[in-house]
């Protein structure tokens, strides 16, 4: 980095200042517990001489601070996998359930929009389909941050909300479901044999959105759908038909990366939630329950949280850390 001339090929340079940072994130905290295992030697012989007990308030007070960095680092170990560190993609999708399920598309995705905030991470909207009355037929997001793809795996499967309806006259409860798909951003490294001419058929339309003097008058959406698979990305963000072509052929190539890794071990897709029918007869990740009861459960792992609120306002580490450890079990056993 340090070169003349590093900064001249602008992407080259992230990429390289993204693998710096991801290195320092797994060796920092390594430093701190090294340099925190001396400090609570010292600590320890000084608590020994001190009739006071501020050395030994400090010992207890560093060692609890350890103690919860080891566990941040132990679960940065669960992330192993070579695409965990990458930037991801996530789909949400409705199903059934009508008006309810668009809304609770919705729902899902300011759920990650507000995770993403809560961790620092830089979220953009992809793509995005309104439904006729409330909510979303389906919506992607392009998430940046250490490791996002190792996080956010475990979301991927069908997430169901029992509550009752807001769009019900009768007050009646409802069970509404949307599905969740997640696929790690690759970049241009990885290799997959693509003929863009005779394998992808390309789609061009007019990007949805506000009116005014943003509408897009020009057919800059662009739709991908892979002829062998049926696999289907489309982008609309960009007002650059070049720029949401780009970013949709890097979409399509995370999908198609997925199906590879998941045919070489349909054990390992089965454990991080195969894509079923999204409704009643489909397998759930997780339920969320707004009524009678209120609580959110994720039915692999059995983690229960007893606030819908606070996991629909963004707080799902301990969702996503039940699952890296659950993982981490599954493969051992």
């Amino acid at each position: 980095m340090a070169e003349a001339g590093f900064w001249d090929d602008s992407e080259a340079a992230q990429s390289l200042v993204s693998e710096l940072s991801r290195l320092k994130v797994a060796i920092k905290p390594l430093e701190e517990l090294t340099e925190g295992a001396d400090d609570l030697g010292v600590l320890l012989e000084f608590a020994e001489e001190d009739d006071t007990g501020d050395s030994e308030a400090e010992m207890v007070s560093t060692a609890d601070r350890l103690e919860k960095l080891l566990g941040d680092v132990e679960l940065q170990a669960m992330l192993s996998s070579p695409e965990d560190p990458c930037d991801a993609y996530v789909t949400v999708q409705a199903g059934e359930g009508g008006t309810d399920s668009s809304d609770w598309a919705e729902m899902l995705l300011r759920m990650y929009l507000r995770w993403c905030e809560r961790r620092g991470y830089q979220a953009e909207l992809v793509d995005r389909s309104d439904a006729e009355e409330a909510g979303i037929r389906n919506a992607t997001i392009g998430v940046r941050g250490d490791y996002a793809y190792g996080y956010l795996k475990g979301e991927t499967g069908n997430h169901r909300l029992i509550r009752i309806s807001p769009f019900d006259s009768a007050g009646r409860r409802h069970t509404s479901f949307a599905a969740v798909d997640v696929t790690p951003e690759l970049g241009e490294d990885i290799e997959i044999d693509i003929n863009w001419d005779a394998d992808v058929r390309e789609d061009t339309y007019r990007a949805s959105g506000a009116g005014g003097q943003h509408v897009n008058k020009t057919d800059s959406a662009i739709r991908l759908t892979h002829l062998a698979t049926g696999e289907v990305v489309q982008c609309q963000t960009q007002r650059s038909q070049h720029k949401n072509r780009a970013n949709a052929r890097k979409m399509l190539i995370a999908k198609l990366y997925q199906i590879e890794q998941e045919k070489r071990d349909a054990e390992l897709a089965a454990k991080r939630g195969q894509k079923s029918k999204i409704g009643f007869g489909g397998e759930t990740v997780r339920n969320y329950v707004l009524h009678p009861e209120q609580y959110v459960k994720d039915t692999r792992t059995s983690h229960k949280a007893g606030n819908p609120t606070n996991v629909l306002d963004g707080e799902l580490d301990p969702f996503i850390e039940e699952y890296l450890r659950w993982g981490l079990s599954q493969d051992e056993s």
